[in-house]
């Protein structure tokens, strides 16, 4: 949770300059991890919800740069492995009664590998009225931001050469 605290706080002082260089590494160190948010554009999010998507991607950045861990390159086919299973699930759940389905995402919230990066991407995404999936635009940015914590979950985090 730390981590995810004070990389918020580092994206949030950053200027227009400090984030373009935060881009430019993190195309360095993620390019396909930064594609899948900026290819949003291309599929009707606005350039203001785009840059809702970049800060959680760049939180997402600098809280596992700052964990002095070495993280593999996320490639194409994890992204696409990550968003068949997290849409296999969201499938599966909708087919539950409310009950059961309110406990198992509870469960893989609680559960899950990145939780305190989860409940950040879904409370800024929730600060800016992104959550409510209204048209296909917010669908494809909810799932793109969705996806990259879960892509960052999949990854073989490992510690640092010292």
């Amino acid at each position: 949770m730390e981590m995810v605290a004070r990389a918020t706080m580092e994206v949030d002082a950053l200027g227009h300059d400090g984030k373009v260089r935060l881009g430019d590494e993190v195309f360095v160190a993620q390019p396909n991890l930064l594609g899948s948010i900026l290819v949003l554009a291309r599929m009707g999010v606005s350039m203001p919800e785009v840059e809702i998507a970049l800060n959680v991607l760049f939180v997402a950045f600098l809280a596992m740069k700052r964990s002095r861990h070495r993280w593999d390159v996320v490639t194409t086919d994890l992204q696409e492995a990550c968003m068949e299973r997290m849409t296999a699930r969201m499938r599966f759940n909708d087919g539950l009664p409310a009950e059961l389905a309110t406990k198992l995402v509870t469960q893989f919230h609680t559960e899950h590998p990145e939780r305190y990066l989860l409940a950040y991407a879904y409370g800024y995404l929730g600060e800016h009225d992104l959550l409510k999936v209204r048209t296909d635009a917010e669908k494809s940015l909810l799932l793109a931001v969705l996806n990259l914590v879960e892509c960052i979950a999949a990854v073989n985090a490992k510690p640092a050469a010292l």
